[in-house]
């Protein structure tokens, strides 16, 4: 078996062996068509932005449960116009039984709507698991984050993880993706030196086109050099292509090692491409499988 084959048979039975996906609240009819082709039990993100409503958030997140997966609905702190907000929220979820696992994040809006500055403050707040919530997860920016200086992000990542343990809510960390395994790996090399051994999912950029691809990645600071691209096989001149994270994933499972890095998963950001990026990890899993 060559180098090669070993990588990619430790990405389908280790990395991607509990993967998941995130979708935003006007995907439900497409996560009725990649119903099949996704693993029961999978942990599906549901977005929190700011062209959806709480009645739109709430019936995805009980689609995503009705259909078998497991509902993790995202939190976004700044768009909370007030503790009521927070607590009409959280009461639906927990009326569904979709309020055991949620994503807690800062959000896009520069300043707060209302009293939640940050996802700290989310957790802090003692709400969580007073609703029912026992799993919190948190956002990494293994290549920065345009707008937060580098040394903040460390530091409010620690204090996210000892806030969790504080509050007696179980955790873990889900990267902003990227196409550089490089920065990624270093990323959680040094999550781990600051002590922190929440569980990691890398962000993983789903089969896109590479148009959508390229303007989410400028979106959030993503690198996207051409050298980069073209390593993990995107044509940035032939943009209406498609490209999947085939070589990323190789590189991956060639670079992870459990003792360094501890435990590691994959998240796909899917950017609307539900069944496509189901499909094609089903096509991967089977083509490598050991």
């Amino acid at each position: 078996m060559t180098t090669l084959d070993t990588a990619s048979t430790a990405v389908s039975t280790a990395l991607l062996e509990d993967f998941s996906l995130e979708m935003t609240g006007k995907d439900v009819p497409r996560l009725e068509e990649a119903r099949d082709t996704i693993p029961q039990g999978t942990r599906i993100n549901v977005t929190f932005l700011g062209n959806e409503d709480l009645r739109m958030r709430l019936d995805a997140a009980r689609a995503v449960k009705r259909l078998g997966f497991v509902p993790v609905p995202h939190v976004s702190a700044r768009r909370l116009g007030s503790r009521a907000d927070f607590e009409q929220f959280l009461t639906g979820l927990h009326t569904d039984g979709t309020c055991d696992n949620v994503f807690a994040v800062g959000g896009d809006p520069a300043s707060p709507e209302g009293p939640y500055e940050d996802s700290l403050s989310l957790i802090e707040s003692g709400l969580l698991q007073e609703y029912g919530v026992r799993h919190v997860g948190v956002s990494g920016y293994p290549e920065g984050h345009p707008a937060i200086p580098g040394d903040v992000l460390w530091s409010v990542l620690r204090d996210k993880s000892a806030a969790l343990a504080a509050q007696g809510l179980d955790g873990g960390i889900i990267t902003q993706f990227g196409f550089d395994v490089d920065p990624v790996l270093a990323w959680i090399e040094r999550v781990r030196d600051e002590g922190i051994a929440l569980p990691v999912r890398i962000g993983v950029p789903g089969p896109a086109g590479v148009r959508r691809l390229m303007a989410y990645a400028a979106r959030f600071g993503v690198g996207t050099s051409a050298a980069i691209a073209k390593k993990y096989g995107l044509s940035l001149s032939n943009l209406m292509g498609t490209a999947g994270p085939d070589r990323f994933l190789h590189a991956l499972a060639e670079g992870y090692d459990p003792v360094r890095h501890g435990e590691v998963k994959i998240h796909f950001y899917t950017f609307g491409g539900l069944r496509a990026t189901s499909e094609w990890i089903a096509r991967f899993r089977k083509d490598h499988h050991g």
